[in-house]
């Protein structure tokens, strides 16, 4: 449960700061027809961003939850090889496709975003807010959005 605060931690966090308005974080989703999930984020963001911004901001968001997740575990796992974050290199890879043509491009430029968003994430303030956030969801399971903002407000 502690990596999946974590990891839905690393969503929400990364979400915020970049200027996205997070509506939900749980550890504890509602069990729906899709595919068995651990943990959800859900992220509305502006209509003013480009669509390469979004596109990136997206990209950011996905790897994020895998990304503080290895930094909790303290093993650096490539994010498209490891079964429980399928779900989050899909989404970043369907969202680099909007942005370049070709495969290899494609997962260079993922793995570049993941080991960018690993030193960042590793580094003060952000790792602090990360660490705050999955402390409250630990807590109370479900945060609503501007739960999740006052969390990391300090932070960001």
């Amino acid at each position: 449960m502690e990596l999946d605060a974590y990891h839905e931690a690393g969503h929400a966090y990364m979400a915020i700061r970049l200027g996205g308005r997070v509506t939900l974080v749980s550890i504890e989703p509602e069990c729906d027809d899709g595919p068995r999930r651990s943990g959800e984020t859900q992220v509305r963001w502006s209509r003013k961003l480009t669509e390469r911004q979004l596109c990136e901001h997206a990209i950011q968001v996905a790897l994020a939850g895998p990304v503080a997740e290895m930094l909790y575990s303290g093993n650096p796992y490539h994010p498209g090889l490891v079964a429980e974050w399928a779900h989050d290199w899909q989404m970043a890879e369907e969202q680099a496709r909007r942005l370049m043509r070709q495969e290899h491009e494609r997962i260079e430029f993922l793995e570049r975003m993941t080991a960018a968003l690993y030193r960042q994430l590793d580094a003060e303030p952000h790792w602090s807010a990360i660490a705050a956030l999955a402390d409250h969801l630990l807590a109370h399971e479900t945060l609503e959005g501007p739960q999740a903002r006052e969390i990391v407000g300090d932070w960001v």
